[in-house]
């Protein structure tokens, strides 16, 4: 209880904060931001501006909106006391009225002194408008030269006229290199400045030996050892977490490497580009390594591979993507720093050499990397290709069907894009090329982590291996691809400053109905009404078990009581969910308007039974544990809902009958109030009988019944005289209906013994057993006289 109390204070406190630490905001300076966008808007218009100055100044004016954004509720609290204030003199006299003059200059004076309040905030929002206007001409702008990049057609590669020139700029990159370090090695002292740095150069370069050699072959054993010592349950995740040093660890020896050439001082603008690439290429080649190992594990690292394929398939697509990660790693090494036209966003490349080598060789050289990179991709999909479910497989049909996808696509793209980058479209092969290859190594790492989740989840559930395909995963699952979208869309060419933009248009939210949704006006509305619903059900679960059962209702009212409490409470915790995500009700009256248009023609019998649900919750002709008769059916009520009651027939079936049925139908309710009941016993005896001693026979026999009640005492009826014989009827009053069958078959058996005993004869039979025991007997006295 006493967390429950916490979590709710938390809750309300978390969700209340903003509004008691909104302050007044400082209305921001409208002049020096008309001085920015006025500038701003005239480099649009020149379209001098290069790429970085763009975003240079978008940065700018993005801080200026928010300011603005903030300046819009500028005297908030002011305006509000002035409207609770105009609202309390009342209505505005209509046309042709007239008030005191005392009430009209105060009025005046208000709306003067509104008007002057509201006046920053309506500025705001125009400036906020305008600063909004310029961020999106900014990314248009940048859009457009990005596409315009990527379809602009450079020297063709084929050109033999194009290799002479490319393999000499490459040299004279190298020499260029070679030279600063050769005159850096002059000016930082020589043999004796290198000397004072050994003991540095030299501790680093062996710490990354012994991280490459020794460290990396150590960490590729763990995962064996732990698979045969590790437990049934935590052997997968183990595993996992182990494995990452297979990246981890190789990546630090290479940054140890590119650190000890940095500190001997010999490397800088020529260099430097090329050692701040190497860990970014480190982390491709190792990475792509691991994925590897994962996705297509030896058969003592892995309790379940994750895609269905046999061990040799595996070692082949292990092997293709490794050298896959090979290429994508040099395209990493190179690209941005020496090499133009790397793909997406090149046009915007910073940490480059001083002079990198021109478009021309740079195609010949993107060539062979594109050659290089779509050989390994084609050669993997192939592997890949033609994935089938297999009952040993647990991998889901979704996942096969993505990999079947993405590697008729790779096989696509790995022919087209030396196709394109041959003709001279350099930017677009190797826009396509990588970022395929950065999608495949993003999905695998989506299995991989999925894989992970599940193999978590069922450690923690005990080792139940059925718990990897519980909900709880792949909920977690799910929510690791919503997370990963941004990702992708990084990949396929989107900018940091276009995700950040479309969340803030998403903050801003979509107009329904007159309404503006945004996503944390939803993420307040599912938490309001998560909290409402729990604490529902704890009101219902006390009232069920600690307050009601002390009461003198009887179940049938308590259940009553509790349904009503359940609607009550859902239905408040809605309407404190709308209003505390600040949804105006009275803007969402043409979507009722429409509601009630599918109500009248659709949903008019989910309507009526509702209704109906709530006027038996409320009446109570009927409970549950009730025996009643409607349309035909006969049972006990079992439960009842908002929609439909639950019947349990004699023979054990269930019945869900519509609550409109019951309201609209006769329904028969044989124990509600009372659970007495009356029974009728038909008789019928031979003509000849004593009719005084058959309804004598008959009363003794109900009366002594122990659930026949005494008042009303039992009745014997003659109803009448037939060919047949005399038909009577035993009328009688039953404690408990819910045994009548029991008394009626009991009073059966009591009925053939009592008029066999007392000679009276049933249709159908000549003379009682009796009679022909007694004859049978005079005649063999007769014969034996």
């Amino acid at each position: 209880m006493s967390r429950l109390t916490s979590f709710i204070v938390a809750l309300f406190l978390i969700l209340c904060s903003p509004a008691f630490a909104q302050q007044e905001q400082e209305a921001p300076d409208l002049v020096a931001w008309n001085k920015l966008a006025e500038q701003a808007e005239q480099i649009l218009e020149s379209g001098s501006a290069n790429d970085a100055r763009l975003q240079t100044i978008r940065d700018e004016v993005v801080k200026w909106r928010e300011k603005l954004k903030a300046g819009q509720g500028v005297n908030a609290t002011r305006i509000a006391t002035l409207k609770d204030q105009i609202a309390a003199l009342g209505p505005a006299p209509a046309e042709g009225e007239t008030e005191s003059e005392e009430i009209a200059a105060r009025r005046k004076e208000l709306n003067e002194q509104l008007a002057a309040l509201q006046a920053p905030g309506l500025q705001a929002v125009e400036a906020y408008g305008r600063a909004d206007g310029i961020v999106a001409q900014i990314d248009q702008t940048l859009r457009a030269r990005q596409n315009f990049a990527l379809i602009r057609k450079t020297p063709a590669p084929i050109n033999p006229a194009n290799w002479t020139p490319a393999v000499a700029e490459a040299a004279h990159v190298a020499t260029q290199i070679y030279d600063e370090a050769h005159s850096r090695w002059d000016s930082t002292g020589g043999m004796s400045g290198f000397t004072q740095r050994l003991p540095l150069i030299g501790g680093l370069l062996l710490v990354a030996l012994l991280l490459l050699s020794q460290g990396r072959r150590w960490v590729d054993s763990l995962p064996s050892r732990l698979s045969a010592r590790a437990s049934e349950r935590s052997r997968a995740a183990l595993i996992f977490g182990v494995s990452l040093g297979q990246i981890a660890i190789p990546l630090i020896g290479v940054i140890l490497v590119a650190a000890a050439v940095a500190s001997t001082d010999l490397v800088d603008d020529w260099g430097m580009p090329l050692l701040r690439s190497i860990p970014a290429a480190g982390l491709s080649f190792f990475g792509g390594v691991w994925l590897a190992r994962r996705l297509f594990p030896t058969a003592d690292t892995a309790g379940q591979p994750p895609l269905p394929m046999s061990e040799e398939r595996r070692a082949k697509a292990r092997a293709r993507a490794t050298l896959l990660s090979a290429a994508l790693a040099l395209h990493q090494l190179f690209s941005r720093t020496i090499l133009p036209l790397s793909g997406f966003n090149s046009q915007n490349d910073t940490n480059t050499v001083p002079q990198r080598i021109s478009e021309a060789s740079a195609g010949v050289w993107h060539f062979l990397l594109v050659l290089f990179g779509a050989f390994c991709l084609f050669r993997l999909c192939t592997v890949l290709r033609g994935l089938r479910m297999t009952e040993a497989s647990a991998a889901p049909d979704y996942r096969i069907r993505v990999v079947n996808f993405l590697t008729m696509v790779g096989r696509v793209i790995a022919l087209a894009t030396p196709v394109l980058v041959a003709l001279g479209y350099v930017t677009a092969g190797n826009a396509m090329l990588w970022a395929l290859v950065r999608t495949l190594a993003l999905v695998g790492l989506l299995i991989i982590l999925q894989d992970f989740i599940a193999d978590f989840y069922a450690m923690a559930k005990g080792g139940d291996q059925s718990a990897r395909d519980a909900l709880m995963p792949v909920l977690f699952g799910f929510a690791l691809i919503l997370l990963s979208l941004p990702l992708f869309a990084l990949i396929w060419g989107a900018r940091p400053s276009d995700l950040v933009e479309a969340w803030t248009k998403a903050q801003q939210g979509f107009s329904f109905g007159g309404v503006r949704l945004s996503p944390m006006a939803i993420l307040t509305f599912l938490i309001v009404f998560a909290v409402g619903y729990s604490l529902t059900g704890f009101v219902q679960g006390a009232f069920r078990s600690s307050i009601l059962p002390k009461t003198r209702l009887d179940a049938g009212g308590q259940n009553a009581v509790t349904s009503i409490i359940g609607y009550v409470g859902v239905a408040l915790a809605a309407v404190f969910a709308v209003t505390s995500a600040g949804i105006d009700l009275t803007s969402l009256a043409f979507v009722a308007g429409a509601l009630s248009v599918g109500i009248g023609f659709g949903m008019q019998q989910v309507v009526s039974n509702f209704v109906s649900g709530i006027i038996l919750l409320v009446e109570r002709p009927i409970a549950v544990g009730d025996w009643i008769e409607v349309g035909g059916q006969q049972g006990i009520v079992r439960r009842m809902a908002v929609r439909a009651t639950q019947i349990e027939t004699f023979d054990r079936t269930q019945v869900i009958v519509p609550n409109s049925n019951l309201i609209t139908q006769p329904v028969t309710n044989w124990t509600r109030g009372s659970l007495a009941g009356r029974i009728v016993v038909p008789v019928t005896v031979a003509h000849g009988s004593d009719s005084r001693q058959v309804a004598e026979i008959l009363r003794e026999i109900a009366e002594d019944q122990p659930t026949v009640l005494v008042n009303p005492a039992p009745a014997v009826m003659l109803r009448g005289i037939t060919a047949d014989g005399l038909n009577f009827e035993l009328r009688a009053i039953l404690a408990d209906i819910n045994g009548g069958t029991g008394v009626v078959s009991e009073i059966n058996h009591q009925i053939l013994q009592r008029f066999a005993e007392n000679g009276i004869v049933l249709p159908g039979s000549t003379r009682p057993a009796r009679d022909i025991f007694v004859h049978e007997q005079h005649e063999e006295g007769a014969e034996l006289s």
